[in-house]
């Protein structure tokens, strides 16, 4: 899971007419009334649904239509009203009690009480039927232990931990609020199959004025393949120092455009006002700022990690079909042969080629800006290039060479394995690319699959055919708390792509084995969460990359640094990789309005 932009809302008829036209200019089909006040954003990927509980793709608006209880300031890490106007915790830290800010309002006018609060938290995050990823970070250790939740009053909310959990008020930041009034009846009505109504409820097909809000933007239309558009919430809450409303921007147009080239061009013609920056473009655009009109902000190294990772399950399907190849899973279930694996993969090579330079060569999965980061010189084992290494590491595991010099495993089987990685991103292909020419130095054969990334999450989580995935993840936050990373770590959390388990509203798998070090893990988080010495939690989290390291389920890649350009008539920008370019939404300007 990658952090997920937001989105806005775009204009009427004309203007959206217009935008089909070859050559149209965003800025020139405003109204008089309208004139600066939009802004254009990009996307490489439709959303896959406008329910924000059983949304797994990073491809959403959410972050622009709804918000949680509290906010986290992604420049000072600190964590600030959202729509609780304030929160107490109890001296045995088991008890939070927040107050709502009065006279909140849902998109529609009607009010936002703690009834919505306990709804979203009871009946939807908490709600077994419900498959979302969400449950993850109210999850008390590794047994099925949950906070509750009760109403004081329509302001008071007060949830009760059965043991100190430390990420539990900064976790509350990213669980959106739901309106009851509208989703109510959804979840206590079962469809045919006997699953609640609400898992198939305000998807991408649904008329946008349904689809309620709290944050400073609501869904205006949507045009699958095109753009999403984004108006602003004459509800919100938020006002400036002198009382006037936020968002200042009245839209914002999410323009989906799945090639990363033309999003170059699109940015470089002045239709779009901000751009994900990669290395690659990078030294064309910054020859290009002043003509441009615009700035490229550098927010720090990524906060998540990329890898190459191997499908270590063992479990089989419905069908008692294995999900990997047996002979495929002997070879990745062999730690001999993921350790060489990483000793074949170049790169410093690949820093230099494909991130020219821009990023540092990443050995945690817990990023080197973070206090709770291992270093090598701490004692992290780190696999610097070596392919002789690699080859003498596979012979001695029995692997062996033919006079072709491909790579057998000891019953002659060729070693080869399909490599997927996603289509929206180049510079992850550009790397997917350079591994398998890595591992073909050693005499292993990886076919390239690239596809788009809602097939990729399908592929990972939910078929679980995949051999070797090229990929990214990160939570926004886990720089700062680090449990948040249990999502992907943890044998039960949902992102446990490299050996899924079993999901909500699933069968339980035949044959799945979580391993001795994967327990290791699960008891980690555990002690984590509960540990509120500081130096305690470093060593518990420094342990967890010392697992990482020796037992390889994903060997870390490079970490690029995060740039975004935007036009120079957007202000004022506090970009930080911690919360994109994007978190402080709702103070930006059109310095021409």
């Amino acid at each position: 899971m990658v952090a997920a932009f937001r989105p806005l809302k775009l204009v009427v008829a004309l203007a959206l007419s217009c935008l089909l036209l070859a050559g149209c200019h965003p800025s020139k089909f405003k109204t008089k009334a309208a004139q600066g006040s939009q802004v254009v954003l990009v996307s490489l990927s439709d959303p896959s649904s406008f329910n924000y509980a059983i949304n797994d793709s990073p491809y959403s608006i959410f972050p622009f239509i709804y918000k949680g209880l509290i906010d986290e300031n992604a420049l000072t890490n600190k964590l600030e009203p959202g729509l609780a106007e304030s929160w107490s915790i109890s001296s045995d830290r088991q008890r939070i009690t927040f107050i709502l800010k009065p006279g909140l309002k849902w998109s529609d006018g009607e009010p936002l009480t703690a009834d919505d609060v306990v709804f979203t938290y009871r009946d939807i995050y908490l709600n077994k039927k419900i498959p979302t990823v969400w449950r993850d970070f109210l999850r008390i250790g590794n047994k099925e232990a949950f906070p509750t939740v009760q109403k004081l009053d329509d302001r008071r909310i007060e949830f009760t931990l059965p043991e100190p959990f430390a990420p539990f008020l900064r976790n509350t930041e990213r669980l959106a609020i739901l309106p009851a009034h509208v989703l109510r009846s959804s979840v206590q009505t079962n469809d045919a199959n006997g699953n609640p109504q609400f898992l198939s409820t305000w998807g991408t097909n649904t008329p946008p004025q349904k689809i309620i809000s709290n944050g400073p933007y609501q869904i205006e239309s949507y045009t699958p393949a095109e753009r999403v558009i984004l108006r602003r919430n004459p509800y919100y809450w938020r006002q400036d120092a002198q009382g006037n409303p936020q968002p200042y921007i009245e839209r914002i147009v999410w323009q989906i455009i799945s090639s990363t080239d033309n999003q170059l061009l699109r940015f470089r013609s002045g239709e779009l006002d901000s751009l994900n920056v990669t290395p690659s473009v990078f030294g064309l655009l910054k020859k290009e700022e002043k003509r441009g009109k615009y700035t490229i902000y550098n927010g720090g190294l990524n906060g998540g990690f990329a890898f190459v990772g191997f499908n270590l399950n063992q479990a089989r399907n419905a069908k008692g079909q294995p999900f990997v190849d047996p002979i495929k899973s002997r070879w990745f279930n062999n730690l001999a042969f993921r350790q060489a694996v990483a000793y074949a993969i170049n790169r410093e090579r690949m820093k230099t080629n494909i991130y020219q330079g821009l990023g540092e060569v990443q050995h945690s999965p817990i990023a080197v800006q973070s206090s709770y980061y291992l270093s090598p010189a701490a004692g992290l084992k780190v696999y610097d290039y070596n392919p002789q290494k690699a080859k003498q590491m596979l012979l001695a595991a029995g692997f062996k060479y033919n006079s072709q010099k491909e790579l057998l495993d000891k019953d002659g089987n060729r070693v080869q394995f399909n490599l997927v990685v996603k289509s929206e991103d180049q510079s992850r292909i550009d790397a997917a690319v350079q591994i398998q020419q890595d591992l073909s130095q050693i005499g292993i054969k990886a076919n390239m699959q690239v596809v788009n990334f809602n097939v990729v999450l399908r592929k990972l989580l939910s078929r679980r055919d995949w051999d070797c995935y090229v990929g990214a993840f990160g939570v926004p936050g886990a720089d700062v708390e680090p449990n948040l990373l249990s999502l992907f770590w943890t044998s039960q959390g949902s992102f446990h792509q490299f050996n899924q388990g079993t999901q909500a509203g699933e069968p339980p798998l035949k044959g799945w084995v979580v391993s001795d070090w994967e327990k290791e893990i699960d008891s980690l988080f555990s002690a984590g969460v509960k540990e509120l010495d500081e130096n305690k939690r470093k060593a518990i989290y420094g342990r967890l990359q010392q697992i990482v390291a020796e037992q390889l389920p994903v060997f870390c890649l490079v970490n690029p640094i995060s740039f975004q350009a935007v036009r120079d008539r957007v202000e004022p920008i506090k970009y930080s990789s911690l919360g994109s370019v994007f978190w402080n939404i709702d103070e930006w300007k059109i310095a021409d309005d």
